[in-house]
């Protein structure tokens, strides 16, 4: 907005400071409103305003609509003053269309005319201003009419710098919302060539456009390593004076710098140093960085250590991508330990980041293990989580056979006082580690239990799982195994999880210990049935197998098991899975010969050799840091051994009369694992890297590989190959629909022969983050990939959505994770949705899915009284505020199913309340940016007739009917 001068916008400034001097709302408004209708006046009726009169109107109507008030005429005059040659004007001009006129009017195709007779001037003035428009609208209509003309502009002798800037940037912001609409291959050799432009500003403007179009196609702008070296030698070999318009405190432009750094980390090593000259060139500017920073500093303002560093670490950054020259990669490492205890924050945990992936590189490993004390230390005393997070990423990283004893024990005290948000990566680390490097079978069997006792809340069933594996793996560690969860179950506050552990190891390998007497059969027994009434239903159900186990290994206890297994409290069960057990183990007792028994309760055969299900877990979680550790030393294999039985456990079962389930393959201790491929199948190609990336161990096996999600259709949302899919209207499986997102937060989201994308959702109040994971399924490599949140105006004022920018290159079998961070400012009914671009062998892919971020999200549970809740059942009884829906039951009435998918909602499940026992009754309040809604439930089932009456009542009219119209689907 122009500065007043004088009299020049005297009507403007009277009119803010009437609006300022306002004293309440409803003063601010009149005042408004009266404006508002002198302006209407003033265009309808006079017909001779000038230039200057339109423009003081305008000016007002903008200044109006940023205060938020809806403006719904003067979009002609605005589109008038385009064709002014007063500069002023024509900035309100430009100024107005940007703002209030939407990219849908009428009046866009005379806002383009008007835009091309600018562009057409030689008004430099106004070439600017009408490229700041196109840019600020941004189109396809806008790529469409001056997709053409802007490369033109940019690459013209006759346009000057300032112009050339703005084409740049405007041409960049073309290319990122209508990537397809512009062809900027014949225009790619000059674009290169304006890194040799003499102006730095052309330059720097230049380098963002070039960034965006190498990512997108790395081939066809090969050329520019060569200049972007030249240019970078010129930068860092100069000293500050040289470039004094474009030195900041001392460091010549580091924006710059750090543009050309990072343009040459899209290319392969090989790529970069092919030419030898190039590649002198680079080391040398590389050196002379990491030279600069040993310099004193030329100034003790935090701009020029910021500037200086930013440099450093992404020069730092391309020296890990090439990954080739061990002295510039032992410099960088050194010079990063220098970071690792300075006072800034920030600097300790990019130097933590930085100093995990070169512990990587073969070069620099050793010389990272050097910072092995200081990076526990700084995990001891570190304020900041963040920080402490990639300390115990750097220390997984440098963690070899030669120092796993020692971190490993110093993660495990550390993990007794962890943050709870990194206690269950820290536990999936551990469990990685002792299996990966374990030389000694014992200490890894103490480890795992020890993690257990320390963090059993968050020691996920793949870790137990996995210990089991390897104890029934190794004969030499069973009688250990054995004797260690003997005597950690005789602790007085043992967990659940040791529980399972334990009961598992001494069903197959009691008899190893029972012939000492303080471990005897019944001993063993008593310790873990004391255990029983503590457990949860999964529990009970497994040490069900494993007394049934000792009744083949200890017959004196027989009868003393046989009572447990026909008491009343397990035979009548309400969990039908351990009334079975009971009920079928009892007469397996009973009647099966001794042979039988010892056959159908033999000790389990060696597990199949595949992936550990501990690292497909923390694939899962956190896909960006998996394999920071795990191809360093090809010779390392995990302790797994070789299975040496002929058959497979599955084959084994297969040929037993199972006493569960009335026969079929089954597991008499509950520990499922992935049935293997059918004879003669050929193994996928992409299997060692993505197999079970976000499936359980004990789910099915077409759920927890690409392989099988391939071959079967997949357990995903939506499926499809190219082309946009829409997700509730394309192919989906009717085992796990959209719908199910509605109360889980973890699955996949979309499969096909392609790519297979997952999701895992976090939400806190109105804030939430969802991970998504990309995994290529092809040998081949995604070029231009690009996720995006496609524009929707009813969520914009509703949802504030951030997304981390994602590597455009996905390799071949392998995985990228971004993260969006989502703010619910308001209620809202629409759901996002997330557009996919990639190019496949040269062929455009193009997918469409929707997030699962409705409003239940971003809603709490509740705790109330009976008195509280029907007082504020009554006080929400206006029409707007409650919704009721009485629908056909699509499954079968259960109780804890039904509370599952209550709780998963977001509400709380309260007990007691409503006198009719079968009704359920919930609360829960919604939080957004603004306000809060609070919900309440009822929900009447009728099992006689399959049907249900779901009630809810909110604070905020429309939204129990969009709550209502959610949950209906569940039940």
């Amino acid at each position: 907005m122009p500065a007043v001068k004088g009299d020049g916008m005297r009507g403007l400034a009277v009119f803010i400071s009437d609006i300022r001097n306002c004293k309440s709302k409803e003063a601010e408004e009149k005042r408004i409103n009266k404006e508002l209708a002198n302006i209407r006046s003033k265009f309808r009726s006079d017909k001779t305003l000038d230039g200057y009169q339109k423009k003081k109107y305008v000016c007002k109507l903008v200044f109006i609509f940023l205060l938020g008030h809806d403006i719904d005429f003067g979009h002609m005059e605005a589109v008038n003053l385009l064709s002014s040659n007063k500069y002023t004007e024509k900035q309100i001009g430009y100024l107005f269309i940007s703002v209030l006129v939407s990219a849908s009017s009428d009046l866009m195709k005379l806002v383009i005319q008007s835009i091309k007779n600018d562009l057409a001037s030689r008004n430099p003035v106004h070439i600017t201003l009408a490229l700041q428009c196109i840019a600020n609208i941004g189109n396809k209509e806008m790529a469409d009419a001056f997709g053409q003309e802007i490369p033109k502009l940019l690459v013209s002798g006759d346009t000057i710098d300032s112009v050339k800037q703005s084409a740049a940037l405007c041409l960049l912001k073309l290319i990122r919302n209508s990537p397809d609409a512009i062809a900027m291959s014949e225009w790619s050799s000059r674009i290169i060539h304006l890194l040799n432009d003499q102006n730095m500003g052309v330059v720097t403007a230049a380098m963002s456009l070039l960034e965006t179009l190498a990512k997108r196609n790395p081939d066809e702008y090969k050329g520019c390593i060569t200049l972007a070296v030249s240019r970078l030698s010129r930068i860092v070999t100069s000293s500050y004076t040289d470039l004094q318009d474009y030195t900041y405190y001392f460091v010549p432009a580091p924006w710059l710098s750090v543009k050309l750094l990072h343009l040459l980390q899209n290319y392969p090593p090989s790529v970069i140093v092919e030419d030898a000259g190039v590649k002198n060139r680079l080391t040398e500017c590389i050196e002379t960085i990491l030279n600069k920073a040993q310099e004193a500093p030329k100034s003790k303002k935090v701009q020029h250590s910021n500037a200086k560093n930013a440099v450093l670490f992404e020069a730092i950054n391309l020296i890990i991508h090439m990954d080739c020259d061990a002295n510039l990669l032992v410099r960088a490492c050194n010079q990063l330990g220098q970071f690792l205890q300075h006072r800034e924050t920030n600097l300790r945990y990019l130097a933590l980041e930085s100093m995990c992936l070169l512990a990587t590189s073969e070069f620099s490993h050793d010389t990272v293990k050097k910072h092995q004390e200081t990076v526990i230390t700084s995990l001891k005393t570190e304020r900041d989580v963040s920080v402490r997070q990639r300390a115990v990423d750097l220390l997984y990283a440098m963690c070899d056979r030669t120092n796993v004893q020692e971190i490993v024990s110093e993660m495990l005290t550390y993990l007794e006082m962890a943050d709870y948000s990194i206690r269950e990566e820290m536990v999936l680390k551990v469990a990685i580690l002792a299996e990966k490097y374990a030389v000694d079978y014992t200490w890894y069997v103490d480890t795992i239990l020890n993690l257990i006792r320390v963090a059993g809340d968050y020691v996920s069933e793949e870790v137990w799982y996995r210990v089991i594996q390897i104890v029934i793996n190794r004969d030499d560690v069973q009688g250990y195994a054995a004797k260690t969860v003997f005597e950690a179950l005789q602790a007085p506050a043992c967990h659940e999880n040791m529980v399972k552990v334990g009961g598992y190891i001494l069903g197959e390998f009691g008899n190893l210990i029972a012939g000492d007497p303080r471990s005897s059969p019944a001993t063993q027994f008593h310790l873990l049935h004391s255990k029983f009434h503590l457990c949860s239903g999964p529990t009970r159900q497994l040490l069900l197998s494993t007394y049934i186990k000792f009744v083949n290994l200890f017959g004196e206890i027989k009868p003393e098991i046989q009572e447990v297994l026909k008491n009343e409290n397990n035979t009548r069960n309400a969990d039908v899975e351990i009334q079975q057990r009971s009920i079928e183990y009892l007469q397996l007792s009973k009647t099966a010969t001794t042979d039988v028994l010892a056959t159908v309760l033999e000790e389990m055969p060696p597990f199949q050799e595949r992936e550990s299900s501990i690292l497909a877990k923390l694939k899962k979680k956190r896909p960006d840091k998996v394999n920071v550790n795990l191809d360093r030393h090809p010779s390392s294999s995990p302790i797994l051994p070789n299975a040496t039985a002929q058959k497979t456990q599955e084959q084994m079962m297969a040929n037993q009369s199972s006493p569960v389930n009335g026969g079929g393959t089954s597991d008499l201790l509950g520990l499922s694992t992935s049935p293997p491929a059918e004879h003669g199948a050929n193994p996928s190609s992409y299997s060692g890297v993505l197999i079970d990336v976000l499936g359980d161990l004990g789910g099915d096996a077409s759920k927890n590989s690409f392989s099988a999600a391939a071959a079967g259709g997949g357990d995903s949302v939506a499926s499809g190959a190219g082309g946009g899919i829409d997700l509730l209207a394309g192919t989906v499986c009717p085992e796990d629909t959209f719908n199910k997102f509605i109360t889980k937060n973890n699955g996949i989201l979309f499969e096909n022969d392609l790519i297979q994308i997952g999701i895992k959702c976090e939400f806190r109040q109105n804030l939430g983050r969802l991970c998504l994971f990309y995994g290529n399924k092809t040998s081949f490599t995604f070029v231009g990939f690009l996720p995006e949140i496609e524009p929707d105006e009813s969520l914009t004022s509703s949802l504030q959505i951030q997304m981390v920018p994602v590597d455009v290159t996905v390799e071949g079998g392998a995985q990228k994770q971004q993260v969006i961070n989502i703010q619910c400012a308001s209620d809202f009914t629409n759901i996002p949705t997330l557009t996919l671009h990639f190019q496949y062998s040269s062929v455009p892919q193009k997918f469409q899915m929707k997030l699962p971020v409705m409003l239940n999200k971003f809603m709490e549970a509740a705790q109330m009284d009976s008195s509280q809740f029907f007082q504020r059942w009554k006080i929400l009884s206006q029409p707007g505020q409650e919704s009721q829906k009485i629908c056909k039951a699509q499954n079968p009435f259960n109780a804890d199913a039904i509370k599952a998918k209550l709780l998963g909602f977001g509400l709380s499940v309260l007990e007691g309340i409503d006198p009719h026992p079968d009704n359920f009754v919930s609360a829960g309040i919604i939080h957004t940016s603004s306000h809060q809604i609070g919900c309440l439930l009822r929900l009447e089932p009728n099992k006689q007739v399959q049907m249900y009456r779901l009630t809810i009542r909110a604070s905020k009219d429309g939204a129990a009917k969009r709550l209502c119209d959610l949950l209906e689907t569940q039940f």
